[in-house]
């Protein structure tokens, strides 16, 4: 199956671009060459949004990750499909979009309030969780949230850089997630970074999609700690606005 250029990975904030399909999924997805929807993974969930063209339009469900590097877009049941060949305009589902650029962001920087191993998490445009590996209950969640505010309203840029596979397999501390494998593949990996080199807060692999400066994402909450096995804790954040 083709592949498809991620556009989403050199700018995350846009919205609107052309494409042409190259090919249909046997589900009948739809490949574009280059395309701004982010296919499901690491948590966070595939992008939604429109596909136009000169004579049609379809609505897109959902984003998944195909062979070979393919993205497919999957669209609702029963839509219209753009024949190959054909040049559409892909519109994103922006406000979607950007609640999982910020809750993602977010839940980076709750794994440094919470310097815990990190056994899962879930985004969505409104709310997020991570588990963590931590036997009891934290003492004081308003303490923790304080300290997750105070980051935020730093401002901190949020950038990446990139590694080698080889040099992520000699430094596996940069791993938090360990229910979720780093996005590997092409010889090397991605790494978010919130904070400066000088002055770094967290520095993590990762393929999804995050806001430029800590301060978009604005008011949090922590939500309930729910308690997951034995060891296990999951703590819900939310966005207040």
């Amino acid at each position: 199956m083709p592949t498809s250029e991620p556009l989403f990975r050199k700018d995350a904030y846009a919205r609107m671009t052309e494409a042409e399909v190259v090919a249909h999924s046997d589900q009948g997805g739809i490949v574009l060459d280059r395309t701004l929807f982010y296919a499901t993974g690491g948590g966070q969930p595939g992008d939604s949004g429109q596909l136009l063209w000169v004579d049609g339009q379809c609505s897109i469900a959902t984003t998944v990750k195909g062979e070979e590097g393919a993205i497919i877009l999957v669209p609702h049941e029963g839509e219209p499909l753009p024949a190959v060949g054909t040049t559409v305009t892909q519109t994103l589902d922006w406000d979607r979009r950007y609640g999982h650029m910020r809750v993602h962001t977010a839940l980076h920087l709750l794994s440094v309030v919470i310097p815990l191993e990190v056994t899962g998490g879930s985004i969505g445009a409104d709310k997020g969780r991570l588990d963590f590996n931590m036997p009891e209950a934290p003492e004081d969640k308003q303490a923790l949230q304080e300290q997750l505010q105070a980051l935020i309203d730093r401002d901190l840029a949020v950038t990446e850089d990139w590694i080698t596979d080889a040099e992520l397999d000699a430094n596996p501390q940069l791993v938090k997630t360990m229910s979720v494998s780093p996005p590997r593949g092409a010889g090397h990996v991605r790494l978010v970074r919130i904070g400066t080199e000088d002055e770094q807060v967290d520095l993590q692999p990762c393929g999804g999609t995050h806001v430029k400066r800590t301060g978009e994402i604005g008011r949090i909450r922590l939500g309930k700690v729910e308690k997951k096995g034995k060891q296990n804790r999951r703590v819900y954040l939310h966005l207040e606005a």
